[in-house]
């Protein structure tokens, strides 16, 4: 494959990795965004998850690493369940949530590389498939964030009974999700 088929191809199976088969990261990522809707707020949170999985994601690809699916999985249940709940427990964030993503980010990228260890890189081309499977990963995050901004933030966000009416409920539906997903993940999956 030429550079740029390469780096197309790559680009999609990151971003398709997110949008639409990455429910569980779906649901990572608007957990960072429901917490404080600050378009900046959020990109910063995102970030930081970006840098922690692409971290892990370029040592396990490489074999520095060798992730283990059964502790890895209720560990990417359980970062979900963990943002979703801080969500309805504080209102701002802190330093310590920063400190955080980035170590769920870190969980997270042996996630993207049990995924990309299934679908292989080419070995002539090794760094740039992992670089854009990176970029199309960070597309889809940046699509979601947009999609919920401007879908449901920009025009309820200012409404007193935001908290109570839009992040409460969706913050407690994508912590049950995770709660069960956790469960299944330790008991029922091999």
């Amino acid at each position: 494959m030429t550079f740029l088929e390469i780096a197309i191809h790559y680009f999609q199976l990151g971003f398709i990795h997110v949008l639409p088969y990455g429910f569980d990261h779906i649901l990572f990522i608007l957990s960072l965004f429901f917490l404080n809707s600050n378009f900046k707020s959020v990109l910063i949170q995102c970030s930081i998850f970006t840098i922690a999985h692409s971290i892990t994601l370029a040592l396990a690809a490489t074999k520095y690493i060798i992730p283990n699916t059964n502790i890895i999985e209720p560990l990417i249940a359980v970062s979900i369940l963990f943002t979703a709940i801080e969500n309805i427990i504080h209102d701002k964030i802190n330093i310590w949530r920063l400190i955080i993503i980035f170590g769920f980010g870190l969980i997270h990228g042996l996630g993207f590389a049990n995924a990309l260890n299934e679908i292989g890189l080419p070995q002539t081309d090794f760094i740039n498939s992992l670089i854009f499977f990176n970029i199309g990963v960070e597309y889809g995050q940046i699509t979601i964030i947009f999609l919920t901004y401007f879908s449901i933030n920009k025009w309820l966000k200012d409404k007193k009974w935001y908290k109570e009416k839009i992040v409460y409920p969706i913050s407690s539906i994508i912590g049950c999700i995770a709660l069960y997903w956790t469960i299944e993940r330790l008991f029922f999956v091999n």
